[in-house]
């Protein structure tokens, strides 16, 4: 099953690092220097979680399903449906998620490491500090264990999730009808983008990274950036003179004296 996995993750990032540079939306400020960073930082995060949670969410689903723990197990559900509720609810999640590393000051420390990017493509959806990324897996850990998420549910999620993050980081041009149709229910790379503008209000819209459905219930969907895509800037105001694609800034970011105050 890992090997899938990989192989399904290169696939997707091969993929759209391809359509990047055959159909760029934006021209890059830094483009391939941020790469080694970034890449870096992933493969940092992924030895980290090997080694502190190497059961994962994963193993968390096993426990449940061998001790029929969780809400899904009393429900009079079929695996089928107890896979897609699972999967849903795990999305939804995620936007609550994103949101609270929004609004709560030490969170957010952690949180703008992967917003410091100056630029925006496939490896911006692979940025993340490593504390954030262990916190996140015990949210999913203990998430998964609560629903009783079924295996193929936490399986099937993670490999959304992971193609999700580099399908709408990515620095792709969709075309207008077919971008239309698709963020009626999906994040499409033109949705989340607004979220990595260097305007608050627009970093503070968009949170979600897969179903459009949350940002629209709860208020935070935007359509388009006040300055449109081709003119708005990325990352943010207070770092846009850093190193900001340097892994030794990324990681001593969360700890540095605060240039504003925390999003609200």
């Amino acid at each position: 099953m890992e090997s899938i996995r990989l192989i399904v993750f290169i696939g997707i990032f091969m993929s759209m690092a391809g359509l990047e540079a055959i159909f760029p939306k934006k021209t890059l400020r830094f483009a391939y220097q941020r790469w080694p960073a970034n890449l870096s930082l992933l493969m940092l995060n992924t030895l980290l979680v090997r080694l502190l949670l190497p059961a994962g969410a994963i193993g968390a689903a096993l426990w449940a399903e061998h001790h029929h723990f969780g809400l899904l197990t009393m429900l009079p559900l079929n695996h089928i449906w107890q896979v897609f509720l699972a999967v849903f609810l795990l999305d939804g999640v995620i936007y609550g998620q994103h949101v609270l590393f929004h609004r709560v000051a030490w969170l957010w420390r952690l949180h703008q490491v992967h917003h410091a990017d100056r630029d925006i493509d496939v490896t911006t959806g692979l940025r993340f500090h490593p504390i954030e990324i262990i916190l996140s897996m015990l949210i999913k850990i203990v998430v998964v264990t609560l629903l009783g998420a079924p295996v193929m549910a936490v399986i099937v999620f993670e490999m959304i999730l992971n193609g999700m993050a580099m399908f709408n980081h990515a620095n792709v041009k969709l075309p207008k009808p077919l971008d239309a149709l698709l963020r009626l229910l999906f994040i499409t790379p033109d949705v989340h983008r607004i979220h990595h503008s260097v305007l608050i209000h627009e970093t503070n819209s968009n949170y979600g990274f897969n179903l459009s459905l949350w940002d629209r219930l709860f208020g935070t969907y935007r359509a388009q950036p006040d300055a449109g895509h081709d003119a708005m800037l990325i990352g943010l105001p207070e770092y846009q003179q850093d190193a900001t694609h340097h892994l030794a800034w990324m990681l001593r970011l969360p700890f540095k004296k605060y240039r504003i105050k925390a999003q609200k």
